[in-house]
C-alpha cells in the first residue's frame, strides 16, 4: 500500500516534516517513507493518535452501573485487578476513536483507590482484546487527593484523609519490597536456599512497580498531591508518570527539576471539585516551556475520547507551540507508554497505524480523510 502526495508529520526528530511525500506498508508494517514530486495536496498524514489515559470499555456508552466496570470501591488495595478482563472493545466508543483517528489508547482503573489495578495499552480496532493489546500490564494505578476520600467516607471506611490515602500506599509498597527480597532470595542458586513466601496475589502485582519493571501512574491534581506522590516514588526508588497534573503549571519549575513526565488533562470540563479549582488550558503550555514532557488527554468518558484534537487545539490557543501539542498525541504518550518502538512517528519498521486528514488536525472544521490501524484501513 502506498499513500503519496501528502505532508507528512513524521513526528520523528530527525525528519520532522515532509511537504509532499509517501509512506509505503505492508504486512502491518512501514516499509518506505520519501518524498515525492507534487503539492502535498491529498493531505496531511500522521501516525495515529494516542491517548495516554482513558477508561475506554472500561465503562461503557449509553449505560450505567450495568457496564461500569473502572472502579472496585469495597476495598482500597486492590494491584491484582486488571483493566483488559473488563474492557469491551464492541462498544461503539471505540469506532468513534478509530474515526477520529485515536488508534492507540491507555485503559485502565479509576481513581477510587489509593491502589487501584493494572493498566494496559491497546489499538482501538479489534474484536477481541486479546489481540489489540500492545503492552500488559503496561503500569499500575495509584490516587492521591480527593477521590479515595470521597468514596470512602462515604462507607464510613479508612481512606478518610490523605494522610491515610499515603500511608495505605507506603504500607503496602514496604510488603512488596519485603515480599520480593524473600522471593529473590528463595530463587537464589544455591543449596540452601529459603523457600518461597506464601504466594500473595496483591503483593505479586506490586513487584512490578518495586521492581521497576513498569511504572506507577499516580493520580494527582493538586500541587501537594503531587509532592506527595513524587516523595513516596523517591522512598521507593519508583518509575512513575504524574496523572492529570492539573495544577503542575504553579510548581512547574520544581516539576522541572525532578525531571517529571506528565499526562495533562482532561480540561474541557467544569471545575467539579475543590482540587480543579486551577484547571486551566495554559497547563501544557507552560509545563512544555520548563521543558516537562507532557501528552494531553481527554481522560475518556470525561471528555469523549474523539475530542483528543480538540483539546490538543484549545492547549494551541492557549500558547503552546503547534509542533508540541502533535507530539503532545503522537510520540509524547508512545514514549511515557513505553511504546514508542511500536507506534508514535512514522518510521521504517513501525506499525502502520497512520492517520489521514484533509488539512490540519486541529482546526474544528478539518476532517479525517482515511485510517489504518496495522496496515489494515478501518
Amino acid at each position: 500500500m502506498k499513500i503519496e502526495n501528502v505532508k507528512i508529520f513524521t513526528m520523528d526528530e530527525e525528519v520532522k516534516i515532509i511537504d509532499c511525500g509517501y509512506v509505503c506498508f505492508e504486512n502491518n508494517r512501514i516499509t518506505e517513507i520519501g518524498k515525492c514530486n507534487g503539492d502535498g495536496s491529498n493531505g496531511w498524514l500522521f501516525p495515529g493518535f494516542i491517548d495516554a489515559h482513558t477508561h475506554l470499555g472500561l465503562i461503557e456508552d449509553s449505560l450505567s452501573f450495568e457496564g461500569d466496570d473502572i472502579n472496585e470501591t469495597g476495598d482500597p488495595f486492590v494491584p491484582h485487578l486488571r483493566s483488559i478482563d473488563a474492557i469491551n472493545p464492541l462498544d461503539r466508543t471505540f469506532e468513534e476513536a478509530r474515526q477520529n483517528g485515536v488508534t492507540c489508547v491507555a485503559a485502565g482503573p479509576g481513581s477510587a483507590n489509593p491502589i487501584g489495578g493494572q493498566i494496559c495499552v491497546l489499538k482501538t480496532a479489534g474484536r477481541r482484546i486479546d489481540d489489540m493489546v500492545i503492552k500488559e500490564p503496561a503500569a499500575l494505578k495509584f490516587a492521591f487527593g480527593e477521590n479515595p476520600k470521597m468514596v470512602y467516607h462515604g462507607k464510613n471506611q479508612m481512606p478518610e484523609t490523605r494522610m491515610t490515602t499515603a500511608a495505605i500506599i507506603r504500607e503496602n509498597l514496604f510488603k512488596a519490597v519485603k515480599y520480593n527480597t524473600a522471593m529473590d532470595k528463595a530463587n537464589e542458586p544455591i543449596e540452601d536456599a529459603p523457600d518461597e513466601p506464601d504466594f500473595d496475589i496483591k503483593l505479586e502485582s506490586l513487584r512490578r512497580v518495586i521492581k521497576g519493571d513498569i511504572p506507577a501512574h499516580f493520580h494527582a491534581h493538586r500541587a501537594d498531591d503531587i509532592f506527595t506522590a513524587i516523595r513516596i516514588a523517591k522512598e521507593f526508588n519508583l518509575k512513575y508518570v504524574l496523572i492529570h497534573c492539573t495544577e503542575g503549571h504553579l510548581i512547574a519549575d520544581e516539576l522541572a527539576k525532578e525531571n517529571v513526565c506528565a499526562v495533562i488533562g482532561p480540561n474541557i470540563c467544569d471545575r467539579s471539585k475543590p482540587e480543579l479549582k486551577s484547571l486551566t488550558f495554559e497547563n501544557p503550555k507552560i509545563l512544555d516551556e520548563n521543558n516537562i514532557k507532557i501528552c494531553i488527554t481527554t481522560d475518556h468518558p470525561v471528555i469523549p475520547v474523539n475530542y483528543l484534537t480538540l483539546c490538543a487545539a484549545l492547549a494551541v490557543k492557549s500558547g503552546m507551540d503547534m509542533y508540541n501539542a502533535f507530539k503532545a498525541i503522537t510520540i509524547n504518550p508512545a514514549e511515557i507508554l513505553g511504546v514508542d518502538d511500536r507506534i508514535g512517528s512514522i518510521k521504517i519498521g513501525k506499525d502502520a497505524d497512520l492517520v489521514l486528514f484533509d488539512g490540519n488536525p486541529l482546526d474544528i472544521m478539518t476532517k479525517v480523510k482515511k485510517v489504518w490501524i496495522n496496515g489494515t484501513e478501518c
